[in-house]
């Protein structure tokens, strides 16, 4: 459905709550069409958030780890993306 949304699972070291929390508002923004939330859509959009990234916290700690590792890295491991916040 998104090309856009980075595997998590199998990252060295693990996925962090913050990208596991990236992750989910991209794909709620994805679903819902919403790209910047009103006071008509914050609440529902970030309740989505916490469910989405609660169940992905879940579903990666029961999966197997993987053999080999995501081919890309995700944006918030990136250097460009590091150094912006620096």
């Amino acid at each position: 459905m998104c090309r856009n949304i980075t595997t998590l699972r199998g990252l060295e070291p693990s996925a962090t709550d913050e990208e596991i929390e990236a992750g989910a508002r991209q794909y709620v923004r994805k679903v819902t069409g919403v790209q910047k939330t009103s006071a008509a859509t914050e609440d529902a959009f970030e309740r989505a958030v916490a469910i989405i990234a609660q169940a992905t916290h879940e579903v990666l700690a029961e999966l197997p780890p993987r053999k080999v590792p995501p081919k890309t890295v995700p944006p918030l491991r990136r250097a460009s993306v590091i150094a912006r916040q620096a």
